[in-house]
């Protein structure tokens, strides 16, 4: 959240400001040891990411009577444009101007540069132009920040103008360097004119500066987002190890392999993405983990196994360590696949090479073996899991998982008894946990439990949702009040639900399920009453409520046998 105005903070004293100091040496003008010292504390909370204590020490500084020094103020700019706090610029300017001190280059280069970030670039001139008015030389730092403010403003003509500014005006002593060339090919290169980026290349190699790695990744990015990586390989790799070739300083180095790898990932040429990463092999870059770990995501995304060892086999070469990504995902492919054994097999490969497994990790191993329909198997995972000395306790997802297995088997006393277990272990049920009983109980021809599950899942403080009553709407169909149960789904759909009618509608004492007589007057007033209390709105349904609508509209009865071919995931995923 913004701060308007630090000087208006409660416990900063306006005294300070006006030059009556309690510390002596504050007083007489003289270097304080306690400002160095909290200047120096507050720049080593901006290095290590923590810029939003900086105003605090500042303002403990204040209390306790002492003068920021400038550079004090010039560390309190850079914190407060760190954190985007950009309505403090003016108020940080007033405080110097009112203390009495003498701004200098580093200060206004510092409110420059808050200026540029914020997009305010006519303040930011006006501060180079009282810069100037004051006798203060602008250095190259200083039109640096201009220009890549100017681009961050999507106006990079402007950081152009600049740039020809400082390279006609030969007196001011100020020349672009690498940073400045470099600034700008990214203003054009963000503004999609890969034409201009070029030419401030070809005009930085004018000017005797040679083009960096900064300088082509910029650009081989730009060609990546607009789904040209061939491009990116054939014109900028070529030229910079053509470059390299002439025994300049520019070189191909593991940015540039992640950034042609990942683009040809995202276009879906996980080959040219494979074929790339060894070519940079041959030439003396390895490809890093993270570089390989796509290349195993994207292989798996186009099931192409034997890419994904081709990967392993490179990551061998390149004596790169897989990580617990690298092992999730291969056996994210064996387990979709059906291979559980394998999957299995890479699971014990990670504990042995003493890579420590993550939720994920068993999430994979339960809903492989769900799939599989071996619900003890999911099980053991989750006591493993349990038991497990990485520290990594089981969540709400995975032991819905286990309990989907169960439902999917019409083993209700088991998916229970798991069920007691999640909320003896510490975990909360949730939505999902609530309505993958539900299924479970339509499953096994038991419709009046779903009233109880949703007992349960208000005592627990779970709002139900569309789904649910989905779910309780299937429950009436079963139990032989298709009408009912048609009108509800209707009304669901529509997004409006007449009370009224509802209550009409539930007025019966009995109805009937496998020939059986079980009273249903509270059971169906309770549920009219959870309608009511959840409010129902128009839009749209969750995925989980557009699937059993659209089988429901379709006169597809039994669809909760249908879905259980499905180990129920229409209800995890």
């Amino acid at each position: 959240m913004a701060k308007e105005d630090i000087s208006a903070r409660k416990g900063s004293p306006v005294k300070a400001v006006n030059g009556d100091y309690s510390c002596k040496s504050c007083a007489e003008g003289i270097s304080c040891r306690t400002v160095r010292s909290r200047t120096k504390l507050m720049n080593v909370l901006i290095e290590c990411g923590r810029p939003h204590e900086v105003e605090t020490v500042f303002r403990t500084l204040i209390d306790a009577g002492h003068k920021p020094s400038l550079i004090t103020y010039t560390t309190l700019l850079a914190a407060t444009t760190v954190q985007k706090h950009y309505g403090s610029i003016r108020s940080i300017i007033s405080r110097v101007e009112r203390s009495g001190t003498k701004p200098d280059s580093i200060f206004f280069n510092a409110v420059i540069n808050a200026f540029s970030e914020s997009g305010e670039m006519d303040d930011a001139l006006g501060t180079l132009s009282k810069m100037k008015e004051l006798g203060l030389q602008p250095t190259t730092s200083t039109y640096n920040t201009l220009i890549k403010g100017y681009g961050i403003a999507g106006r990079p003509e402007i950081s152009s103008e600049l740039l020809d500014s400082m390279l006609e005006d030969e007196n001011s002593g100020v020349r672009p360097n690498l940073r400045t060339f470099n600034v700008l090919i990214q203003a054009w290169c963000r503004q999609n004119n890969v034409e201009e980026a070029w030419n401030v290349v070809r005009k930085m190699e004018g000017c005797g500066i040679q083009p960096d790695t900064v300088t082509y990744n910029t650009i081989a990015t730009y060609y990546v987002q607009k789904g040209e990586t061939r491009r990116a390989e054939e014109v900028v790799v070529e030229e910079m190890m053509m470059k390299k070739k002439n025994k300049q300083k520019v070189k191909v180095n593991g940015r540039t392999c992640g950034i042609l790898v990942g683009g040809y990932c995202r276009e879906g040429k996980v080959r040219d993405g494979l074929r790339f990463a060894r070519k940079m092999k041959d030439l003396g870059v390895y490809p890093n983990l993270v570089v390989l770990n796509s290349l195993i995501k994207g292989f798996t995304e186009v099931m192409d196994r034997d890419g994904i060892y081709e990967v392993l086999s490179l990551m061998k070469e390149c004596k790169v360590k897989p990580d617990v990504i690298t092992y999730s995902t291969v056996m994210n492919v064996w387990s979709s696949a059906g291979y559980m054994d394998k999957c299995a097999q890479v699971f014990e490969e990670m504990i042995n090479a003493g890579v420590r497994p993550d939720a994920h990790v068993y999430s994979i191993l339960a809903k492989g073996y769900i799939r599989g329909k071996e619900p003890e198997k999911a099980e053991e995972i989750l006591e493993r899991m349990i038991e497990s000395k990485h520290e990594c306790r089981p969540n709400v997802v995975i032991f819905t998982t286990v309990i989907s297995g169960w439902c999917s088997g019409r083993r209700m006393e088991d998916a229970i008894r798991v069920f007691d277990k999640m909320c003896e272990f510490g975990v909360s049920p949730n939505l999902k946990t609530f309505e993958t009983l539900m299924w479970g109980y339509l499953e096994a021809k038991k419709p009046w439990k779903v009233e109880e599950v949703l007992q349960l899942m208000r005592e627990f403080g779970v709002k139900p949702e569309k789904s649910t009553f989905m779910l309780l709407a299937e429950a009436w169909r079963v139990a032989g009040m298709a009408e009912e149960s048609d009108f509800v789904l209707n009304a669901l759909k529509s997004g409006e639900i007449p009370i009224d009618r509802l209550e009409k509608l539930y007025q019966k004492q009995t109805w009937s399920c496998n020939q059986l007589q079980i009273p249903v007057g509270k059971w169906a007033m309770s549920t009219v009453k959870s309608m009511m209390s959840l409010s129902v709105q128009t839009g749209k349904l969750g995925a989980r409520a557009r699937i059993i609508c659209q089988k429901q509209s379709q006169g597809q009865f039994g669809i909760y046998n249908q879905l259980a071919s499905h180990s129920c995931t229409v209800f995890l995923n």
